[in-house]
């Protein structure tokens, strides 16, 4: 016996409940519905706010890019600026220093001047060579630097020309002793020192006094021969600093 096939249709009373087919369809329905709304939110999020956000951030790089080249500028001009504060200090220090030379020039320039003037001056006497002065002031290794000055006013215009040498006199172990030229430059044979001017002239060197010797007098010889004259200074006005020394060659 064949049992009869039940049937699909399925016969619904107004106001009974939906059966399962229905309420699947209407979560189906939901899921797409949300589905939708979510892809045109997700569209306008992209599309509007999510292009300003793009272009704002490629703007900021733009804006990064020109501000590292400025700062990169800026450490050039920097680096440049110092290099040129450099070197101008150092021109400024040299200039510093040449103006202290040129000063210390002038200040010499001046006391030559006055030198000058009281040599030739109205009334100042008329001689011929002559030995100004001269002074000895110690150096560090042990020898003594000596400064001498040589004048003549009596001929006015002619040259003064010879050779310079200088004894010292004193007292070495209780006696009197006399320290020759070549003594003093510890040599034999030494030649004086020569000098050529036409009113003065400042002659310098350096000389070694024996150990344990005390000066005393100091005798200066210019020129040679009988035309040569000698002056004798003490040690103490020797070596005394002298108020104007001055320098003029022919």
């Amino acid at each position: 016996m064949n049992t009869p096939t039940p049937s699909r249709i399925q016969i619904r009373r107004p106001g009974s409940a939906p059966g399962p087919d229905r309420r699947r369809l209407l979560v189906l329905g939901g899921i797409w519905l949300l589905s939708v709304v979510l892809a045109v939110l997700l569209g306008r999020l992209m599309g509007g706010p999510g292009g300003d956000v793009g272009r704002q951030l490629d703007a900021a790089e733009a804006r990064a890019e020109t501000l590292q080249k400025q700062v990169v500028e800026l450490q050039q001009r920097q680096a440049t600026l110092q290099a040129s504060d450099r070197i101008s200090r150092a021109a400024n220090t040299e200039v510093q220093a040449s103006l202290g030379e040129r000063e210390e020039e002038i200040a010499g320039l001046r006391a030559d001047v006055a030198f000058y003037e009281r040599l030739v001056g109205a009334t100042s006497q008329r001689k011929g060579l002559n030995t100004h002065s001269i002074e000895f002031s110690p150096e560090a290794a042990g020898t003594w630097q000596y400064a001498v000055v040589l004048t003549q006013n009596l001929n006015r215009g002619a040259i003064s020309q010879g050779q310079m040498r200088f004894t010292v006199e004193g007292v070495k172990g209780g006696k009197l002793t006399s320290v020759s030229w070549d003594e003093l430059h510890q040599r034999t044979k030494v030649p004086g020192q020569e000098y050529s001017f036409r009113y003065f002239q400042q002659l310098t060197g350096s000389v070694m006094l024996p150990k344990d010797f005390t000066p005393q007098r100091v005798r200066v010889t210019l020129g040679s021969g009988a035309g040569g004259t000698t002056q004798v200074f003490d040690w103490k006005q020797a070596g005394a600093p002298v108020a104007a020394t001055a320098n003029e060659g022919e």
